[in-house]
């Protein structure tokens, strides 16, 4: 594959191992704090983070204004509610079931992403796309089983689904205004929307009231959260750029297996023979969904956009 064909998909292979260190980071803090301020904290830092870079670009990028506010309801639906939905999840799941249901994220971007006209469902894509989903499972092993404690499991479920499902959304409807402006403002611009709309949420959970009582730990692992949240994010809108919505977010598979693999390095727990086996049906489901497009864009045809 020539390098402009890789590049996008190592930036959403980044950020796919990204979104699972900040799966293992949320899980560590998300007991001491509420998730509508948690989801504040982590785009606050993230767009601090990127503010300085945009400030330092020359011309500074200017946006239509009919651009404006569907670049800022992305924003809101990428960054806000996707996360404040996820960690609404997490309360009421185990993490593994969570992060099993949320590995539809690839499936649902395929189906919309048809729907709109915008790609063109393939054979290789939905098998690659389902081995992984399948690979996710038996990485988690009984986890992705495990049931959650309380009356309200439907509603995390549900949750958890409706977050992955508005990302997917999303992700295909960024395109269009990514090909019109650089990555980097866009994501600034979406991130600010997102603090705009979590400060409300974040002010029912008395945020402004009584500062934060995080511990040292909690305040480090919501601090990494947000900073890799910005780079994460900057490198996500480029890969989406540059690449078919499908192939970019099929890598977020990655993330539960760099939960995984995290969890052993930081917490000492046992790597499992199913998290072995896991990993190499991801792997396999990758290569199978994005060999095809591989082979397209080596014969000059863009891959992911109907003739």
């Amino acid at each position: 594959m020539p390098g402009g064909r890789f590049l996008p998909l190592a930036a959403a292979a980044a950020t796919g191992i990204q979104v699972g260190a900040a799966i293992v980071a949320t899980r560590f803090v998300v007991g001491e704090i509420g998730p509508a301020s948690l989801a504040l904290l982590r785009y606050a830092i993230g767009f601090c983070c990127l503010l300085p870079v945009v400030l330092l670009t020359r011309p500074l990028p200017r946006f239509a204004p009919r651009d404006v506010v569907p670049i800022a309801l992305l924003g809101i639906a990428q960054f806000g509610v996707l996360v404040a939905l996820l960690n609404v999840g997490l309360r009421y799941l185990p993490s593994g079931r969570a992060a099993l249901i949320f590995a539809t994220f690839p499936l649902l971007t395929m189906i919309f992403a048809a729907a709109l006209g915008r790609e063109r469902l393939s054979a290789a894509k939905i098998i690659g796309i389902l081995l992984t989903i399948i690979g996710v499972g038996l990485a988690l092993g009984e986890k992705a089983v495990q049931r959650g404690s309380g009356d309200h499991q439907w509603l995390g479920a549900l949750a958890v689904l409706a977050s992955a499902a508005c990302g997917a959304l999303c992700s295909v409807l960024y395109r269009p205004y990514l090909r019109q402006y650089s990555p980097l403002p866009t994501g600034a611009f979406a991130m600010l929307a997102s603090v705009g709309f979590l400060s409300a949420l974040a002010a029912g959970e008395g945020f402004f009231a009584t500062p934060p009582a995080l511990t040292a730990g909690g305040w480090c692992a919501v601090l990494f959260i947000g900073v890799s949240s910005g780079v994460g994010y900057f490198l996500w809108l480029w890969a989406l750029k540059h690449a078919a919505a499908t192939n970019v977010t099929i890598f977020l598979a990655l993330s539960p297996i760099t939960a995984e693999a995290a969890g052993s390095l930081l917490l000492g727990e046992t790597v499992s023979p199913g998290a072995v086996l896991g990993l190499l049906a991801v792997l396999l489901g990758l290569a199978i969904a994005l060999l095809p497009a591989a082979a397209l864009s080596l014969r000059g045809v863009v891959p992911g956009r109907p003739p």
